[in-house]
């Protein structure tokens, strides 16, 4: 029910009230920021507060032990007018200017903190715990960047990855050598309703897929695990569409002596100049091959990204 607009007028007939209104539609400010503003006493400030939100005219928020007060965007048009006319009315007052111009004090004060924080952690950032940048959240967010392609995730497991990129690729190929793993990524597409999504049993040295068929093919932690790494990349150049792109994402090569037994690794990772070997011997251009990430914890594996594209035109 929207307060009448006699009421509206009698809560705006006070001058705190109305400074009150001036600023917090310019911006949500806290009650502590309200009193630096205006210079006045907490509880003088929630009182007035209080009756602008029992009139429907502002809101209020909890942020952790902060409570932050705005103006209300969903009033009446004829409320809104009228608290809109009234508060122009009042900004040539004195009073209302001195506030404006705090508010800005206060402003630049909440920039500073935020500054003061990330110069103190500039160089490091990725270092250090920050709350909710977490690899995790940044592969979700750049995922929604796939365009509609084909995609073979080979030696996929489960296809946690293929999972993922299937909501926004065209069709994902999870190809997998175990039948279990097959099985069980088949059942977990069937459950989150994942159609585009296809598990099919078979090696990523013989790729039961047809030639040129998929735009990009994906070897995440798979490579060491081929009996014949050359082959198994020499299959995804095969299966790729001219202009296609193939990315390894591997172990780089390490004397962790029970990877063979603990995740039956047949390869104790791969030299950069290995994995360039590689994609060079099948036919990709425009080759790189980098480290992509350090572990901190023993035994410090390394992760590297290789990635090339298969040419338009095969050169004769």
């Amino acid at each position: 029910m929207s307060t009448p607009p006699w009421d509206i007028l009698k809560l705006l007939g006070d001058s705190t009230r109305l400074r009150l209104i001036n600023l917090l539609l310019q911006e949500d400010l806290s009650v502590a920021e309200l009193q630096d503003i205006l210079d006045m006493g907490q509880s003088r400030i929630s009182s007035h507060l209080s009756l602008l939100r029992q009139g429907n005219l502002v809101n209020d928020r909890k942020e952790g032990k902060k409570t932050f007060y705005s103006a209300n965007p969903k009033l009446d048009a004829g409320v809104k007018e009228l608290v809109n006319a009234s508060a122009q009315a009042a900004k040539g007052s004195r009073e209302i200017q001195e506030d404006l111009e705090n508010l800005e004090r206060i402003l630049q004060k909440r920039r500073q903190v935020a500054e003061q924080y990330f110069n103190s952690v500039a160089g490091k950032l990725g270092k250090d715990y920050c709350p909710g940048r977490t690899w995790q959240a940044i592969g979700h967010c750049l995922l929604h960047f796939v365009p509609s392609i084909v995609v073979a995730d080979l030696g996929a497991g489960e296809g946690m990855i293929s999972q993922l990129l299937a909501r926004q690729a065209k069709r994902v190929y999870c190809i997998d050598s175990s039948p279990k793993m097959v099985e069980v990524g088949t059942e977990l597409a069937k459950r989150h309703e994942v159609s585009n999504l296809v598990y099919k049993l078979g090696d990523i040295e013989a790729i039961p897929l047809e030639d040129a068929s998929v735009d990009v093919a994906l070897m995440s932690q798979a490579l060491h695990h081929a009996e014949h790494p050359q082959k198994a990349i020499e299959e995804a150049y095969r299966i790729l569409k001219p202009g296609g792109k193939i990315l390894v994402l591997d172990l780089k090569e390490h004397n962790f002596e029970k990877a063979h037994e603990l995740y039956a690794d047949r390869w104790l990772g791969f030299t950069e100049n290995r994995l360039y070997q590689f994609l060079n011997h099948a036919g990709f251009s425009t080759i790189e091959v980098a480290i992509a990430s350090r572990e901190e914890e023993e035994p410090y594996f390394e992760t590297i990204l290789g990635s090339g594209i298969k040419e338009e035109a095969e050169k004769r």
